[in-house]
């Protein structure tokens, strides 16, 4: 499976971007779709993640009612609505796929780089 992952960009603190993260080809049932994130010189971060269906989403304490993960599972994409963003989100956010029995697959890096 390969990702494609778009949206990334600059921003001034207190404003939103959407994150897009688009497989190549339809995706088993049972798996769970989301967001790492990597800043320069700190460990990567589990950001979200949403499993098929939506029936389980989980959010870092750090991005929590300020980000939204979502999915359309017909389109084979995730979402990633960014609001009231902060200069400490700047990182490279990287979509991922973890198919339950098959492993998990990564996609590109989108930067995402937020202004004071």
């Amino acid at each position: 499976v390969q990702l494609q992952a778009s949206g990334g960009g600059l921003v001034q603190a207190g404003g939103s971007l959407t994150l897009s993260c688009a497989a190549s080809r339809t995706i088993p049932s049972f798996n769970f779709m989301g967001w790492y994130r990597q800043a320069p010189g700190k460990q990567r971060e589990l950001v979200a993640r949403i499993r098929s269906g939506g029936t389980v989403i989980n959010y870092a304490d750090s991005v929590k009612g300020r980000f939204t993960i979502s999915r359309d599972d017909a389109k084979n994409t995730v979402y990633l609505q960014m609001n009231s963003l902060r200069p400490e989100d700047t990182a490279v956010y990287l979509c991922y796929v973890d198919i339950f029995g098959r492993g998990t697959f990564q996609g590109q890096g989108t930067l995402v780089t937020v202004s004071s």
